[in-house]
């Protein structure tokens, strides 16, 4: 079983920068591919960002590329998401995602293979 939750969200102005943090409980966070996703109102989660669990590897949406990074501490089962350049459109609450053990970071582009998922945390971009 693996608990996250995440932090880090907030109001900012367009072309300011957050960085979001999601903490793992448990002890297999290392063997899950970590993703984060994203939902706006009336619109479906979207895949954001995803790492392997070396976290030698990662992937992007790419409405994100070259803005946000996703990068990983196993030492304190912690996955962040770094990102600069907010747009507005980028308003959305996100989610951190822990894929099923052992798979590929890219398969959890598809959210059949997540198993854990958090709470998610609101990111407001202002104009």
């Amino acid at each position: 079983q693996v608990q996250l939750v995440e932090s880090g969200g907030g109001l900012v102005q367009a072309g300011g920068s957050l960085r979001l943090s999601c903490a793992a409980s448990g002890r297999t966070f290392r063997s899950h591919a970590m993703g984060w996703f994203r939902q706006a109102p009336g619109k479906e989660r979207e895949f954001v960002a995803a790492i392997t669990q070396s976290g030698g590897n990662t992937y992007y949406a790419d409405s994100v590329k070259g803005r946000f990074t996703i990068s990983r501490d196993n030492a304190k089962n912690t996955v962040y998401l770094q990102m600069i350049s907010l747009k507005p459109e980028d308003t959305a609450v996100y989610y951190c995602a822990a894929g099923r053990q052992g798979i590929a970071a890219m398969q959890i582009r598809d959210r059949r293979w997540i198993d854990y998922w958090g709470q998610g945390t609101q990111v407001t971009v202002s104009s």
